[in-house]
């Protein structure tokens, strides 16, 4: 019978029931969801599932232990009295990160040190060597402290979960990987969807909607840190990538556009798309919202336009919205989802949404602003 593992995926405020339900798509049972992460079980398979099949998680994490501590007394036994050996051998390296929030053990420095001294104490006890020399695989330990509940994991992914690997370069705010995947789940992407951002940038939302509608695992063309771990078998991830390239679905009839008033976005963009592997589905091209056009057919439009918080000002920022409202007809088969900050948006777009949805684009605090019950 094969290990399982206790597993928590963190995920970005308001995008945690749908990261949920993508891992019972997944297999996995006992799902459960918490404020800024999910809760969840499985075999070595099923964690470099959820590490390569993930759109929406920000990485996948062994929970090794949780406990109550108020005293680093209480930290360090906590610590040494979890089964660090199941995880960790002779010669991995095992670095500690951590956060903590509103505990008595707020010192992130001095909950380092504790707890790197409480794994040496347990290794040292059960491998009966003094000395790690830590030239071997990297196994991270994170800890989170929160109201003096300590929870102590393995970290599985290394890089963020959101870097597919596609967008080594991006322009000078770029949404989130795992936002973009979030909004178009909410929008729904099918095979034959034909989607549109008229303010594509780096090309985020028209690549992950494309990499969803063929079925295309985000982290098919990437490595994990957990490949290298002693504990886990190789096999596993030849696996889980066979069965993830299985899985895609080709020649299918979505379509996604893109516009952009800079001409270096619009070659960014195309250059993603050909890293991700659906340059065959993305075009884009230069253009200004003020000459933007919606299509005849039926389409969905998701977009990210600028904020007023990093490009151009508050004022221009408005005044795109306002450009946008009178650009967006709201006839029948035509929809739209539109993320921002603005408190004013609706106002300043000049319709009401039909549903909104608050997300955290980095950390902005933004709404989902979502238009589908367009009627004739």
């Amino acid at each position: 019978m094969n290990e399982k593992y206790n597993l928590i995926a963190p995920t970005i405020f308001g995008i945690e029931s749908i990261a949920a339900d993508e891992f019972r798509r997944m297999g996995f049972e006992n799902v459960t969801v918490e404020n800024g992460r999910v809760l969840l079980c499985g075999d070595g398979n099923m964690l470099a599932r959820a590490n390569i099949c993930s759109r929406f998680a920000e990485r996948i994490l062994i929970n090794v232990g949780q406990f109550r501590a108020t005293t680093f007394t209480e930290l360090f036994d906590g610590v040494k009295s979890l089964p660090w050996e199941r995880f960790i051998g002779k010669d991995n390296a095992f670095p500690v990160t951590g956060t903590s929030v509103n505990s008595k053990l707020f010192s992130i420095s001095d909950c380092q040190s504790i707890i790197k001294k409480a794994v040496v104490d347990r290794l040292a006890g059960k491998y009966g060597i003094q000395w790690f020399s830590e030239i071997g695989a990297e196994c991270r330990i994170k800890f989170n402290i929160l109201k003096d509940d300590v929870t102590v994991m393995i970290d599985t992914s290394g890089d963020g979960l959101h870097k597919r690997g596609y967008r080594r370069k991006a322009n000078d705010a770029p949404i989130k990987e795992t936002i973009a995947a979030a909004m178009c789940d909410l929008a729904r992407i099918y095979p034959d969807t034909e989607i549109y951002d008229p303010f594509c940038g780096s090309g985020t939302i028209l690549i992950e909607a494309a990499l969803m509608a063929t079925r295309r695992a985000p982290g098919l063309n990437r490595y994990f840190s957990a490949e290298r771990f002693d504990f886990l078998d190789k096999s596993v991830w030849r696996e889980e990538r066979t069965r993830a390239q299985d899985n895609i679905i080709h020649n299918i009839d979505f379509r996604a556009v893109g516009f952009d008033i800079d001409a270096s976005s619009v070659e960014l963009t195309l250059a993603n798309a050909k890293k991700a592997g659906v340059e065959k589905y993305v075009k884009a091209s230069i253009g200004d919202i003020k000459d933007f056009k919606t299509p005849d057919n039926r389409f969905l439009l998701i977009t990210n336009p600028p904020y007023g918080e990093r490009l151009l000002d508050v004022e221009e920022a408005e005044e795109l919205y306002k450009i946008m409202g009178e650009r967006f007809d709201m006839k029948p088969g035509k929809k739209y989802f539109i993320i921002s900050p603005h408190d004013e948006f609706e106002k300043l777009f000049g319709k009401q949404a039909d549903k909104r949805r608050k997300l955290y684009n980095g950390m902005i605090k933004c709404q989902l602003f979502m238009y589908f019950k367009n009627k004739a």
